[in-house]
């Protein structure tokens, strides 16, 4: 189950007791709106207790009625790791994404560098009621919702990657080339840092890993020319869904954020379907790949299709093996960073950090297990994802309600059904016979008809997959005309679905996407140009006599139709082009 933003939050400890007072009045002159003149007795702190990083607080704040409410998130105090817990560099790409993009973010207020305020450099930001999902098998959630999260994760990392940094003012956010080179010495120096005397004791194989790792780094790295805005940690746990729906409205933790390669992030989201980690358990375990796969959770490969679909990337299984063993030593790098800060007594995790050294140690066992693979993803991507992004429940919002995600339609329903049915379909039944199709098509047979594609029309036919083309006004009026407004049995069959499935011209559009993965598919559900167009016509300004001579036939889909073409000198859809001639032959 989900927990509420509000269910994670806890006492704040002695170790991160903050000056209060002295926060509410740099708050009170630099964040608009802020309660002015405030004493302490006035505001309630509380501490965030998920998460490993920069301690974050939730402060409340008002004299009577609704208080406000505000996130402060810091540096953690004592002696840190060289270039670690930027929080300057978190308010900076929070602001130019929340100003100038759609990615879901938090709206952040201010930045303090100044150490003498509360001890260490913070920001402030608004603060996102919603649900996280800290366990990523999802538990106590059913399986469609499954389905629609971790299409909304995908999504929502894919709208993060396809984000110019230029164009929003973090062109020097970062190098662009050499990424995953310098993170591999980045996190083996952090790793250096964090062991030794007093501190994690040092695992040898780290080392061999690193050597691993140097002498693979994939080619598209170097240039850096596909590279752009990488997350740093993405994983679910950093992600609120809204309080009812199934899509993301905020992506938290952004202090490893910077410009690069950013298929690492897309491997570190997948770490679950490889290894079981977290500090709630002694030690790592398999993945969701090899212990099995929670129902309605995608497999990674549709995991990713789904990714590569929205973010327009190719498809990664050269150089996955790489992407993964390297966000597994990262991993291993984070988590002794954490035990060595537990260790010194100031790791924002509290007495769970006391496993992380263990986690550590076990993660460097398990990126070698990887490496020995001899493949870690199919080498094509399957045909379609077989979840889909986003899911309201049918008491939301109304059957008919269409709400927006991001600036994006989502499907009720009625059409989510549709679109499953539609898929399920083409990989069932069309996919497999797409190389006979082929065959046909390039033979001197190609002017015949495959016997499978017209035993596949009569599936669809009973599937309720025939004519969803056909908008539901248009299947009303050809309802009413011919038919008197009552059903009707066509060539003695009662194919109820013969007038389309009642949609709308955008609900289609979800499932003509489908059709559009395969050359095959629109003509063997009776949705195919020209003949859609063609009875379109005639089901918007056909009269009864030329419906029942032409359109019934063609509903049926036993005759074709073609185009008339009226422009004979020229290609085009310029009216002004048009030619028309009449020469009588014959009779």
């Amino acid at each position: 189950m989900a927990s509420r933003t509000s269910d994670l939050l806890q006492r704040v400890d002695s170790a991160h007791q903050l000056d209060l007072d002295a926060l509410l009045r740099y708050a009170s002159a630099n964040v608009p709106g802020f309660p002015l003149a405030l004493p302490p007795s006035a505001a309630v702190v509380s501490r965030f207790g998920h998460g490993q990083s920069n301690p974050t607080f939730l402060v409340e704040v008002g004299n009577g009625g609704e208080p406000k409410r505000y996130v402060v998130r810091k540096k953690p105090p004592g002696k840190l790791l060289e270039l670690a817990h930027a929080v300057d560099r978190e308010f900076q790409v929070l602001r130019a994404l929340g100003a100038h993009t759609k990615v879901p973010v938090p709206k952040v207020f201010c930045l303090c560098t100044d150490p003498s305020i509360i001890g260490t450099a913070f920001y402030i930001m608004e603060y996102l009621e919603g649900r996280i999902f800290i366990d990523p098998s999802l538990p106590g959630v059913a399986p469609d919702r499954r389905r629609a999260i971790y299409g909304a994760t995908a999504k929502a990392l894919a709208s993060l990657h396809s984000v110019n940094a230029d164009a929003i003012g973090l062109e020097k956010y970062g190098r662009k080339d050499n990424y995953c080179k310098r993170q591999v010495e980045r996190w083996a120096k952090q790793y250096i840092a964090s062991t030794g005397e007093g501190k994690a004791k040092r695992n040898p194989k780290m080392f061999e890993l690193v050597n691993w790792l140097r002498q693979h780094i994939p080619q598209e790295d170097s240039s850096g020319a596909t590279a752009g805005i990488v997350h740093g940690d993405f994983r679910l746990d950093n992600l609120i869904f809204h309080p009812l729906e199934d899509r993301v409205i905020g992506i938290l933790d952004w202090e490893l954020s910077t410009l690069g390669n950013q298929m690492c992030d897309v491997a570190y989201c997948c770490m679950p379907y490889i290894v079981d980690h977290g500090l709630n358990k002694a030690c790592i375990g398999q993945g969701f790949e090899l212990s099995g796969i929670p129902e309605g959770i995608p497999s990674m490969a549709e995991y990713l299709a789904e990714y590569c679909s929205a973010s327009g990337k190719p498809w990664p299984a050269a150089a996955w093996k790489f992407y993964m063993a390297f966000s597994l030593f990262r991993g291993a790098s984070i988590y002794t960073g954490i035990y060595s800060r537990w260790i010194m007594g100031n790791a924002s995790g509290g007495e769970r950090a006391r496993h992380a050294g263990q986690i550590a140690n076990d993660l460097i066992d398990f990126v070698w297990a990887i490496i020995e693979r001899k493949s870690v993803l199919p080498e094509h991507p399957p045909p379609v994802p077989r979840f889909l992004g986003s899911f309201i429940p049918s008491n939301y919002g109304g059957e008919r309600s269409i709400s927006l995600e991001g600036g994006r339609f989502v499907p009720n329903e009625k059409v989510l059904h549709l679109r499953n049915k539609l898929m399920k379909f083409m990989e069932d039944h069309i996919y497999p016979l797409e190389n006979e199709f082929y065959r046909l098509a390039q033979s001197n047979l190609r002017w015949t008809i495959h016997p499978e594609e017209e035993r596949l029309k009569d599936l669809a036919k009973r599937e309720g997959l025939w004519n969803l083309w056909i908008p539901l006004d248009s299947a009303t009026r050809a309802r009413e005309l011919i038919f008197e407004g009552k059903s009707y049995a066509f060539s003695n069959e009662a194919y109820d679905q013969l007038l389309g499935a009642g949609l709308s011209n955008l609900e289609y559009g979800y499932l003509c996407e489908i059709m559009g993965h395969s050359v095959w598919a629109p003509q063997i559900f009776n949705c195919g140009a020209p003949d859609t167009g063609n009875m379109e016509v005639l089901l918007r300004y056909g009269n009864k006599d030329q419906l029942n001579e032409w359109l019934i036939p063609l509903l049926e889909g036993k005759i074709r139709s073609g185009f008339a073409m009226t422009e004979p000198q020229v290609a085009s859809s310029d009216a002004t082009n048009i030619e028309c001639s009449i020469r009588r032959l014959g009779d």
